[in-house]
């Protein structure tokens, strides 16, 4: 006696709709030559030519590298401060003289000069020069009516 074996059976259940959406309806695309693919042009005919031999060099060149490191800017700093008249007009009359002296010179260059010859002074001189300058009140004057 043989026996056969029944295969499993599987029930499915249809239990959605299917709506069938009408199709949309189909226009013809009018095809203009900007639709178009664009062909490749045609290569133009190269010239035949004969591989050349370098020529021999006597001399050998070695180029050395040579790297130009970038001067970077001194970062510049605003800054503001109280100075007695007498003093602004010794300022002033620096910049007369140096331009008499065919180099003319604004503020912030002869206060940069000056801050220079003091740090190239001795500590003795530099005590001297600051002895000599009197103390002032620190801020914005008052205004006087």
């Amino acid at each position: 006696m043989s026996t056969l074996k029944k295969s499993p059976t599987v029930s499915v259940k249809a239990s959605t709709k299917v709506v069938a959406k009408p199709a949309a309806p189909v226009t013809a695309k009018r095809v203009t030559s900007k639709a178009l693919p664009k062909k490749p042009a045609a290569a133009p005919a190269k010239p035949v030519t004969r591989a050349v031999p370098p020529k021999p060099t006597t001399k050998v060149s070695v180029a050395k590298e040579v790297k130009v490191e970038k001067v970077k800017k001194p970062k510049l700093m605003r800054d503001s401060f109280t100075i007695p008249k007498a003093e602004y007009v010794v300022i002033e009359a620096l910049k007369e003289r140096a331009g008499k002296l065919a180099r003319a010179a604004k503020k912030s260059e002869l206060l940069r000069a000056g801050i220079k010859a003091l740090a190239a002074m001795s500590d003795a001189n530099f005590l001297l020069a600051l002895n000599a300058v009197p103390t002032i009140k620190t801020g914005r004057p008052s205004t006087a009516s």
